[in-house]
Formats: structure tokens, sequence, C-alpha cells
């Protein structure tokens, strides 16, 4: 049999490394391809001038961008046959992406459960993105549910990992070079500054986007990502394509540029989870809260640690219910540091 028909959650060992195929070069059309299909307009990651005023050699990749890439990697590996990617943690943007870099991914199993239905499992990964010199540029652990082969295959003993909860400010890395002394607030769009949020300050921003079959299959296809559930829609007893969630991601990371446009860099992603499936015809908004701030090493930069909700409607900032379960409208959950002019 020479066809792949990806891992089953037996087939996952404790400690097992993988190291995942097809490398990629990336280029600025990978940039004007995410700028296309979403409202990304971060002016750092827009304009090789705005990026060489704040200290860096040119514009990067945008960081999602970079995650995009890593995670379509490991794809075929790690989630071909799963029911769903349940959530994230210990997030680190390492080193910037340029236009140029070639990325590889490997992963780590760190953890496993078999669920009580005897039918699926979780498996918990560690994921490393490396460039051509074999640097880490990003990292993140990340935990999905995935299909029996065999249901009555014997449950492995169950190890789930002790994962942060959150990354210190001390934990984050900053590009060398960022400095946000001389920084151009006009052009950046929004006069706001990192001395203007307030710990627990919710920011609605306002805009939706409605997401069609074809931008999400269109973006999916990008990142390489196989997983069938976004594409063959028989492998839903609803009928539905499940939109990728790093699609979401995307989407209410770009709409919080209404906001929040000067949190320019992602560095460090705390926790994340797709609390409900997207598909096409929902229309996407997004809200912020502001959890922490933390002034950093870097000349004029600050660290502002911040809620990403996106939703479908429902209540504004509204997220569970009584029972404590994510309310039917709330897509994504997201707890991520962002680096910001003080």
């Amino acid at each position: 049999m020479k066809t792949n028909p990806g891992r089953f959650f037996e087939d996952y060992t404790l400690g097992q490394r993988i190291a995942h195929a097809v490398p990629r070069t990336v280029s600025g059309g990978e940039r004007a391809l995410y700028h296309a299909l979403y409202p990304a307009r971060h002016a750092l990651y827009s304009s090789d001038a705005f990026a060489q005023s704040c200290g860096l050699a040119a514009a990067p990749l945008d960081d999602l961008a970079a995650f995009h890439v890593v995670f379509g990697k490991t794809v075929p590996d790690i989630s071909l046959n799963a029911v769903a990617n349940l959530g994230y943690a210990e997030g680190r943007w390492l080193r910037p992406v340029w236009p140029g870099d070639t990325l590889r991914s490997v992963s780590e199993v760190i953890g496993l459960k078999q669920n009580s239905s005897g039918r699926t499992g979780v498996v918990y990964v560690r994921t490393r993105g490396l460039d051509p010199q074999g640097e880490v540029v990003v990292e993140y652990c990340r935990w999905v549910m995935v299909r029996k082969r065999n249901p009555d295959a014997p449950a492995p003993e169950t190890v789930i990992p002790e994962l942060k909860p959150a990354l210190s400010p001390g934990e984050l890395v900053i590009p060398d070079g960022l400095d946000f002394t001389g920084y151009d607030f006009e052009l950046a769009g929004e006069p706001h500054r990192f001395g203007d949020y307030q710990i627990g300050e919710q920011i609605d921003h306002v805009d939706g986007v409605t997401v069609e079959e074809a931008e999400h299959m269109l973006a999916t296809r990008l990142w390489q990502n196989t997983a069938k559930v976004h594409f063959d829609a028989t492998q839903r007893e609803d009928g539905k394509r499940l939109i990728y969630g790093g699609h979401v991601i995307s989407m209410a990371r770009a709409l919080s540029f209404n906001g929040l446009a000067n949190a320019q860099m992602i560095a460090g992603l705390n926790a994340g989870a797709h609390a409900n499936p997207c598909f096409a015809g929902d229309t996407v908004r997004a809200w912020s809260e502001v959890l922490d701030k933390a002034e950093t090493a870097a000349p004029g930069v600050g660290a502002i640690r911040l809620r990403l909700v996106a939703t479908r409607g429902g209540d504004a900032f509204t997220l569970k219910g009584a029972d404590g379960k994510y309310l039917p409208h709330v897509l994504l959950d997201l707890d991520y540091w962002a680096l910001m002019p003080l």
C-alpha cells in the first residue's frame, strides 16, 4: 500500500518524535495571499520602510502566517484523522521569518488520553518550526482529538502533560533590534499606545466578515493543511466542511486592528480553544480583553496580554453559560501576548 491513510490514535506513543515532510520556502507571495484572505493591516508586516523605522531589516512574514505554515506541515502526521483541534499552550515566536526562509516542522508526542467512548483519543504534541539554520522560529503545544482505527485496540497509559496556564513576560523573545522609540502612530493607523490600555478593559472590534467556502478552502490549501474535515463534506454527519481553526484565528486577529492597531507583533500564545465549529456562512466578529501588561528590555516596547474572542453574533462579551460551557455563538477564545509601543 503506497497511499497514506494517516495516523490513528493507537499509532502514537509517548515520546515519539515526528519529522514532518515537505519543507516550504516562503516569499512575498505568502504575504500577499495572507493579506488578501484576511483584512490584515498591521503596519510592521505591511511595509518594509515602517519595519526599518522600528529597527528591523525589513517587514517579516506575518507571525500567524508563519504559524500556519509550521502547523500545516504537521497535519498529515498529527491531525489527518482528527475530529477536532482542541487547544493550544506555551506558544512562542522566537525569530522573525523572512521571505526566502525555508521552514520545516518537527513534533514530539507529550501526552495521550483515550476518551471514554473508546472511539477517539486526545494526542498532545509539542511542535517546533525550524529555519534553514536549524533555529526554532516558532514553537507551541496543541492537543487534538483523533479517531481510533480499531475501537477495540487497547488504551495507552493516560499521560496529560503539565502545561503553563500562561507565559511570563520574561519568557517572551523580542526580535533583535526592535525599537519603538521612534514609532510613527500616524502611519500605524491609531494613536493608542501601551499606557492607554487598562487591565480589564474590553474592546469591541466592531467589524464582521462572513466566511465563504471558497476562501476558507483556499486558505487551508495555502498552508498545505490536508485534514479531511476541511475539504470532504462526507467526513461529517451534518455534511458540512469544518473551517480550519487557524482561519478563524487570523480573521479575528485582523479584525482586532480596529482598536488594537498598535499591537504589532504576536510574541506568545498562552492558551487557546476552538469553542465551537465554524462553517461557511457564519459571520465572524471579534472582541478583546486586556489581561495584563508589562514593560520589556527593548527600547520603547511594551508587552500586552490580550484575550481575543471570535463569535458569530450572540451577546457581546458573554462567553459561557451557567454550566461553565462555552455558549454556542463563541468560536474562539485565544490568550496571547503582543508587542506594543510604550
